[in-house]
């Protein structure tokens, strides 16, 4: 009786992708129900691991994280100020008035997003009868355009209560408690005479690899990128679809219902592409891609794959296939083994995206897409 190690070896050493999944799929009959989990794991760490490439090191970008802008709006800060010693609520109206892009800096000093600081602005409306101020306007000051006088009153009001730490706002948090305010940080430990301090002295090396250490370098950026995020792996297989004229959807938010009631697909959300064979419009493979760079994640995004599957089944035998990235993916025993299983092994990183091609029902679906007359 052969071994995971044998098995493993053998999917690895396979000719070609069919008979890789032929091998994968004697794992139920071959072995033990206790014993699945370790040979899929060993099937993945032999022969899919090794595909996984990291991507961590890399961003999407965008010009409003560029630093020079934010430099220009902090000295005008600065100089409006006097270095953070004129910031009365009439002052820093006056300075939002004369500069709306100084709004981010002064947001930033409160540690909210945009969407937090409009909500504040919200909460004071409702309580003192002020103008609010929506997300959308505050994106707006910060890249320059004019305030209404009641917006920048509003706005200033919002960075004098927080910085005095207003009660009627945002109540001090209970004896005890682990929540800590985000005004509690180092550049705003004492209000205003902490900034002053970093601002003529300048911020400890020490004091910003800390924030990195709890607010993680980029963090805010990755956070408003997860859509270019997901289509690092979406995009590739798109193109490769797109270049072989293979008939596919690309789902999304706006054609879920569609998908459901044309081919009966009715997990939600629709995986994240479609195959079919458009001489008979019949479902032939459905393909969701998934990036993790930790292994919890990856863990937890695996089980995407077992209902997946369990919706293939129920349709007849649709077979699934994956798309991952990310490093948390060599996490083998309870997130990539389980998806091998699920899918059969039909799961390819970006490093083996074309050999997808060789994987039925992909070969039969090849080509029938006309091309367009060039």
């Amino acid at each position: 009786m052969p071994t995971a190690s044998d098995l493993a070896e053998a999917v690895a050493a396979a000719p070609a992708w069919n008979a890789r999944v032929a091998i994968i799929r004697t794992v139920p009959e071959t072995f033990g129900l206790a014993q699945h989990a370790a040979v899929y794991a060993a099937i993945a760490r032999r022969f899919y691991v090794p595909t996984l490439q990291p991507d961590y090191d890399y961003m999407h970008w965008r010009d409003e994280y560029e630093l020079a802008p934010l430099i220009a709006a902090y000295d005008h800060v600065f100089d409006g100020t006097g270095g953070f010693t004129r910031v009365s609520r009439e002052e820093i109206a006056a300075l939002l008035m004369e500069h709306p892009s100084t709004l981010r800096v002064f947001r930033l000093l409160l540690g909210f997003t945009g969407a937090e600081f409009a909500e504040t602005c919200k909460l004071l409306a409702e309580q003192l009868g002020v103008k609010s101020v929506s997300k959308g306007r505050v994106a707006s000051f910060e890249e320059g355009r004019p305030l209404a006088p009641a917006e920048a009153q509003t706005c200033a009001a919002v960075v004098d209560l927080i910085m005095n730490r207003d009660p009627d706002l945002f109540p001090p948090t209970p004896e005890g408690s682990a929540l800590r305010r985000k005004i509690e940080k180092p550049d705003t430990a004492d209000g205003w005479q902490t900034v002053q301090q970093y601002a003529s002295s300048g911020v400890p090396l020490a004091v910003f690899l800390h924030q990195r250490a709890y607010g993680g370098s980029f963090r805010q950026l990755q956070d408003a990128t997860s859509t270019e995020r997901g289509d690092m792996v979406e995009d590739p297989v798109e193109t490769l679809f797109l270049d072989e004229h293979v008939p596919f959807v690309r789902t999304g938010a706006s054609n879920q219902a569609a998908i459901e009631e044309r081919w009966g697909l009715t997990v939600k959300p629709a995986p994240d592409f479609v195959l079919f064979d458009n001489r008979s419009d019949t479902l032939r493979a459905i393909l969701e891609c998934k990036g993790a760079n930790d292994g919890g994640t990856a863990r937890d995004k695996a089980a995407r794959f077992h209902t997946l599957r369990a919706e293939g089944q129920r349709l007849g035998g649709i077979p699934v296939f994956a798309v991952l990235a990310g490093i948390g993916w060599r996490r083998t025993r309870d997130a990539l083994g389980p998806v091998v299983r699920d899918t059969d092994g039909r799961v390819f990183t970006l490093a083996t995206l074309a050999e997808m091609m060789e994987t039925e029902p992909l070969p039969g679906l090849r080509g029938l897409v006309p091309s367009e007359p060039e």
